[in-house]
């Protein structure tokens, strides 16, 4: 045996090309496979001295540091709790370029450069948000200097001091004799009629559409690009990689800070629900509790149309052969489950208690018989609760169908005293949203109501049904949305685009009237197609889910890049589309990218009377969550969210809106700065390499 042994161990140590036995992996020399290796080889060798020259000179600067003189001690008078304490970082020396040549990194680096720029000018033109960074670093490869005054933010109004009437209506700007009028799915404004008749709009830029096609056109050729999907491919994984590394060497240095950090934990830092609908914001055992308490206090009130005749809400109930004392949460039937998985219309029907569209009407509609009193209700005892919480906040989503111009009016004045028709063509629903907007911005003191609702209003969603397939692709031949006439829904990219254009003319007028303005929050990428994530990659200030930007390395690095906050909703994709332990949030926050957490649904979707709290408390134990990634993602929800800038820095300290960990003031969001370094030194690594590729050319 031990001959044997011998024996074997010296076959392996000898010279491979006196070797006896042929070895598995050994290719015969006529492979073409080898000679593809051999060009392939012989090519990269090509780009030595290429790489070399770029490779010795190659730093990170990061921008809008002092750089201190060679040789000088500078000593910076700065707060303890503003100071990074010293940790370990991951440093790679050598090739930066490592995994592709030096043609396809430069062709990569150009075209993400010019990605970037277009959601630059995108976001500039509706007055939405675009990272600092990534403006230093864009005007660092143009050859220009940054400077703050010309970065544009959304404008929100700030909460009423003390005493102070939210719903005021004696202050309202004067009319300004503007008319406002519809064009080919745009809204533009006029100087008076006579402008109007001859179209000499005010000069309020929309974003040209043959242009806005262009863009598009690059963007999906870009996405699709081998060289670009390899090399962005290479550094999320990277990413992924080095975050790996710095948990596993500074973990518990980012928790000896949070422990030194006085009073504030996760449980008392803001976090921000920033996707909930409103009609289903209740849980199922609330919405319960209140359906029996209204039968008990207005049984005999008259509170619907049934069939043309007033009915009582005891004879609503008869009338379904029901009494509210048998109900239960598991008779309700509005909780999703397994049978919603992929069913997006039994996900629907879930809206509907007891399967009874009359009791859809009447406690979660703003349009009802009783003037959506129940609704009202039942939205105060959720905010009351959330004042309870104190440190919880939440952006309640109300629908707007753009089925007839009144909407708008109706919705309002629900707002105000409590604290779907056919349309002929699409035109007609954009009109049907738009115009009463602008009409109350032009002239607020012909509709008070509406025009004191707007100031509540920080966005607008798009909502529905992502899976489903329009069939149309847009382009420049698609119809003007007056000619789309046909009952099927026009493509999500369509939507979009007119969505995000009359909101960046609202934007800008609203600018000038010093009122606060509007940022475009769509669903996105929870299902559907990928030019989903593109179309609002170019419009979107935010989106919620975005599920599928794990299907696209270049869109999912873009995102990172741009700094695109992200709310994601785990419980209630599990229900609907992706199993929980599936979910790419814990991958996106590692790569860095975004990322917050919503509830959605809570009615459909939660079983707690906080169920953000919930959705925070199963997240960090499925994904195994540290107290500093939760809190991260707490601040990330308050920085994307539509709070106003005086309750932003009172809740993340007065210096938020700088990037890394100057912006952060650990007291308030018990975030590590070392988290926060490590964030801003890795996003600035990587738009430094798109830097370095431009040069390269």
């Amino acid at each position: 045996m031990r001959a044997f042994a011998e024996k074997v161990f010296a076959s392996e140590t000898k010279d491979e090309q006196v070797r006896d036995e042929i070895s598995l992996f050994d290719v015969a020399e006529d492979c073409p496979i080898l000679h593809q290796e051999m060009a392939h080889h012989l090519h990269a060798d090509d780009n030595v001295e290429k790489r070399k020259r770029h490779h010795h000179s190659r730093t990170v600067v990061f921008p809008g540091a002092p750089q201190a003189a060679a040789g000088s001690v500078v000593e910076v008078d700065t707060p303890t709790y503003l100071e990074v304490p010293d940790f370990q970082r991951v440093a790679v020396i050598g090739d930066y370029a490592a995994g592709v040549t030096m043609d396809d990194f430069e062709l990569s680096c150009k075209g993400l450069y010019r990605a970037l720029t277009i959601r630059e000018k995108y976001m500039k033109l509706a007055y939405q948000r675009f990272p600092r960074t990534a403006s230093q670093f864009l005007r660092q490869m143009e050859g220009e200097t940054f400077k703050v005054e010309d970065e544009v933010m959304p404008v929100f109004n700030p909460p009423p001091k003390d005493g102070e009437d939210p719903f005021d209506t004696s202050n309202l700007p004067k009319n300004l004799g503007y008319v406002a009028r519809m064009k080919d799915g745009l809204m533009y404004v006029y100087n008076d009629a006579a402008a109007a008749d001859k179209h000499q709009p005010k000069d309020l830029p929309h974003p040209d559409y043959n242009t806005f096609i262009d863009d598009m056109n690059f963007l999906i050729a870009l996405i699709a690009q081998g060289p670009t999907k390899t090399y962005t491919h290479r550094r999320l994984k990277f990413l992924m990689s080095k975050f790996n590394v710095h948990e596993m060497l500074n973990e518990m240095e980012e928790m000896k800070e949070l422990k030194l950090n006085p009073h504030r934990d996760f449980y008392n830092c803001r976090k921000v629900d920033t996707h909930i609908h409103a009609a289903a914001c209740m849980n199922q055992k609330h919405l319960l509790r209140f359906i029996k308490m209204s039968y008990r206090v207005d049984a005999d009130r008259v509170v619907h149309k049934l069939k043309g005749k007033e009915v009582t809400l005891r004879e609503l109930f008869e009338s379904l052969h029901l009494h509210p004392y048998d109900l239960t949460v598991d008779s309700l039937d509005v909780h999703a489950g397994r049978q919603t998985f992929q069913r997006f219309d039994k996900f629907n029907a879930k809206y509907n208690p007891v399967g009874a569209s009359e009791l859809r009407d009447l406690y979660m509609k703003t349009e009802n018989h009783i003037g959506g009193e129940y609704f009202a209700t039942i939205i105060k005892e959720v905010a009351s609760d959330l004042e309870d919480a104190k440190y919880q906040y939440a952006e309640p989503r109300l629908s707007i169908y753009g089925c007839n111009p009144t909407e708008w009016v109706k919705l309002s004045i629900f707002i105000i005293p409590y604290g779907r028709d056919f349309v002929p063509h699409f035109g007609k629903m954009l009109e049907n949203i738009f115009l009463p907007v602008f009409q109350a911005t032009i002239d607020p003191q012909s509709n008070p109501e509406l025009s004191i609702f707007l100031k509540h209003v920080t966005g607008f969603d798009s909502v529905d049904d992502e899976s489903k397939h329009s069939g149309h692709m847009f382009s420049t031949k698609s119809p003007k949305p007056e000619e789309w006439d046909i009952a099927k829904n026009p493509s999500y990219t369509y939507y979009i685009y007119y969505m995000y254009a009359n909101i960046a003319v609202l934007n800008q007028l609203r600018r000038q009237r010093g009122l606060n303005t509007f940022t475009f929050r769509p669903h996105c990428g929870e299902a559907g197609a990928i030019t989903h994530l593109l179309a609002a990659f170019m419009t979107a200030d935010n989106i919620s889910h975005g599920l599928n930007l794990k299907k696209s390395p270049v869109l999912q690095y873009l995102y990172f890049l741009a700094q695109i906050p992200i709310a994601m909703s785990p419980l209630s994709n599990n229900s609907l589309f992706l199993e929980y332990a599936k979910n790419p949030l814990p991958e996106f926050h590692k790569k860095g990218l975004m990322v917050s957490l919503s509830t959605d649904d809570p009615m459909q979707f939660h079983y707690t009377k906080e169920p953000l709290m919930e959705e925070y408390a199963i997240a960090a134990q499925v994904f195994k969550l540290s107290t500093c990634d939760m809190c991260e993602i707490a601040r990330n929800s308050v920085v994307q969210s539509g709070l106003s800038h005086e309750e932003k820095v009172h809740f993340l300290g007065s210096e938020y809106l700088k990037e890394g960990p100057e912006g952060n003031d650990i007291r308030k969001t018990n975030v590590a700065q070392i988290r926060m370094a490590y964030r801003f030194e890795t996003l600035c690594y990587e738009l430094n390499l798109i830097k370095e590729g431009l040069k390269a050319e």
